[in-house]
């Protein structure tokens, strides 16, 4: 006699739920709320647009913790700066980092680092009103003359064709300043200091050039990195500092945790701990100050 084996019927399983993209998360009404406090009513949108259209043009930004997302652009609003990547005044960049849970097990997560542009290191220059003039170029093949024999300073005299100067090489980079009183300071790097800068300072930059990958910015924008570098370097020895310029160089390189507190990840190079000179300034408030840690826990 045959027997009749009938399957037990399979429970239906419940859909996982969709994972909360950034758009959804910036746009939850506690967290609007939380912006329109930290940066104001008039501002607040802006800020939201244009924070949503850095993460939507990025993939992997969209991956990392959205807490360090927003609290990297926080410090940038807070400095004034737009996180347009046409402007190039800061950007967020994605990176891995080992963390270790509450039992001491390692991990990974993906978080945002604030990486001020050198374009964002003008803005700031400029606004403090202390400079009359600051720039930053490359250096062309031909127009680096050697050193004055009597003040040492380095001699440079200019290609005056701009399509013979685009078509030469790059052999160095130049980054000078004037200030209101008329004190000037200038500082070159050859290109090959650059680049031995970059391999010291940068573990992604290392790991590119022997796996011959182009994850870095320094692979994927060499020159802006390098201007980046100059300005920094000529600002953190011999630049009057206003309030902002110091919490931009404090935090440039660093992830943004949501507590305020930050780490810095391939930091391409040491903050100078050179006291610059200083005039007396109007006391200003420091523009990070709290920032982040109020957004986070009202």
């Amino acid at each position: 006699m045959a027997v009749s084996n009938k399957l037990a019927p399979v429970a239906p399983t419940k859909p996982a739920a969709p994972k909360q993209t950034f758009t959804d998360y910036i746009t939850q009404e506690k967290i609007k709320t939380k912006i329109k406090d930290m940066v104001g009513g008039k501002n607040s949108q802006r800020f939201i647009t244009a924070i949503v259209s850095a993460v939507s043009s990025n993939g992997d930004l969209a991956t990392c913790t959205f807490g360090t997302i927003i609290a990297g652009a926080l410090l940038g609003e807070s400095l004034q700066l737009s996180p347009s990547p046409q402007l190039g005044h800061y950007y967020l960049v994605p990176y891995n980092i080992k963390k270790k849970d509450a039992n001491g097990n390692e991990y990974w997560e993906k978080v945002a680092q604030f990486q001020l542009g050198y374009k964002g290191y003008i803005q700031l220059a400029v606004r403090s009103n202390f400079y009359r003039d600051i720039d930053v170029l490359e250096i062309k093949e031909g127009e680096y003359l050697g050193r004055d024999q009597n003040t040492g300073k380095h001699c440079f005299k200019f290609i005056s064709d701009c399509e013979e100067r685009k078509n030469k090489s790059t052999i160095g980079y130049l980054a000078y300043f004037e200030y209101l009183n008329g004190f000037t300071k200038h500082i070159y790097w050859t290109k090959k200091d650059m680049e031995d800068h970059a391999i010291t300072y940068s573990k992604a930059y290392r790991g590119d050039k022997e796996k011959g990958t182009s994850y870095s910015f320094w692979t994927t924008k060499f020159d802006d990195m390098a201007f980046k570098t100059m300005i920094r370097q000529l600002i953190s020895r011999w630049g009057i500092m206003s309030i902002e310029l110091q919490t931009a160089i404090e935090r440039d390189m660093a992830v943004i945790e949501e507590n305020e507190s930050y780490e810095y990840v391939d930091n391409d190079e040491p903050v100078i701990p050179i006291a610059p000179a200083v005039e007396k300034p109007v006391q200003e408030k420091d523009p990070a100050d709290n920032a982040v840690d109020q957004f986070f826990n009202q």
